[in-house]
């Protein structure tokens, strides 16, 4: 019998769970334990079927809508977070709510208010679509926010007078394409209004940080995360960019052995919604079939933790 070929796998940290995904995970657990089950969760409460499929074995029950929750039961709003419509409805029919919603998101939900409560239109960088777009569009009056996904989209915007924009961005883009974005905007409206601080949350850009120094030494790049996980989708997208040919897969079942080929040195990493149980599963498929080394290339350390909602911190 042939002897495996040698691979050494670079593997990223940090990848997987950030401090928002933990604690909306924490939250359904514990709502399961001190309620019992049923808990109704409105969403996938983070973009990682494995989670999700975890949660429902626990308990918990996934809908679309609040019209699927029946009444008397409790409902956790997903770590994306949700238009104002959402908890005022539930209000109205006495449910009792979690907010799962990650307090990055929140931040940004506040931002939006302060700045429509200065009577700034929102130029708000984010994906069509995504349910953290959807939520924070939410947030403010109908017409006082406009969407925009690339640089491009700068220049069909309407001419505005002075004083009268803010921009704001999804927490999980490309730090990269942002930036120009940004610039883009400054450049057209150069008073327009944004945040302080950083909008791209803190785990989407250490996690990209963490694949650049990856795939400097890497032929190929796998990403473990959801289709629709935007933090995972750019991850794959920074190493494309840079060259090195990635795959996104939600775990090691998907692996295409045929686009990996026989490399000799491949960088692994994954997104924020995914837990690290995947990771050891795509090493332990790949040792199946290569003489697996491990290298962690460690960009920095995470310590960050959120605070749970009072009615379970007990």
């Amino acid at each position: 019998m042939s002897e495996k070929p040698a691979l050494h796998v670079l593997i990223a940290a940090p990848r997987g769970f950030c401090a928002g995904v933990d604690r909306a995970i924490r939250i359904v657990e514990l709502a399961i334990e001190k309620y019992g089950a049923p808990v109704y969760v409105r969403h996938e409460i983070v973009h990682n079927r494995f989670v999700v499929d975890s949660l429902k074995a626990k308990g918990a029950v996934f809908v679309e809508e609040l019209d699927a929750v029946p009444d008397g039961v409790p409902v956790i709003f997903s770590a994306h977070g949700v238009p104002k419509a959402v908890p005022a409805i539930a209000d109205a029919r006495g449910l009792n709510w979690l907010d799962a919603t990650c307090p990055l998101v929140s931040k940004v939900h506040r931002q939006a208010e302060r700045l429509v409560e200065g009577g700034k239109h929102i130029i708000f960088v984010g994906h069509h679509g995504h349910p953290e777009v959807i939520g924070t569009y939410g947030q403010v009056p109908e017409g006082a926010m406009t969407v925009i996904e690339s640089e491009a989209d700068v220049a069909l915007l309407p001419d505005a007078a002075p004083g009268t924009l803010g921009f704001l961005t999804q927490t999980t883009l490309s730090v990269d394409d942002t930036k120009q974005i940004i610039d883009a905007l400054l450049a057209r409206f150069p008073d327009i209004q944004g945040p302080k601080g950083e909008d791209i949350c803190y785990a989407t850009s250490n996690r990209q940080d963490a694949v650049k120094a990856v795939v400097a030494n890497a032929e190929r790049l796998i990403v473990i995360g959801a289709p629709n996980s935007s933090n995972s989708l750019r991850l794959a997208e920074v190493a494309e960019r840079r060259g090195v040919p990635a795959r996104l897969i939600e775990r090691a079942t998907d692996l295409d052995f045929d686009w990996l080929g026989t490399p000799a040195i491949i960088g692994l990493t994954a997104g924020a919604s995914a837990p690290e149980q995947l990771v050891r599963e795509v090493v332990d498929a790949l040792s199946a079939r290569f003489a697996v080394t491990e290298e962690v290339v460690e960009t920095t350390t995470e310590n960050m933790v959120f605070k749970l909602p009072r009615q379970i911190a007990d």
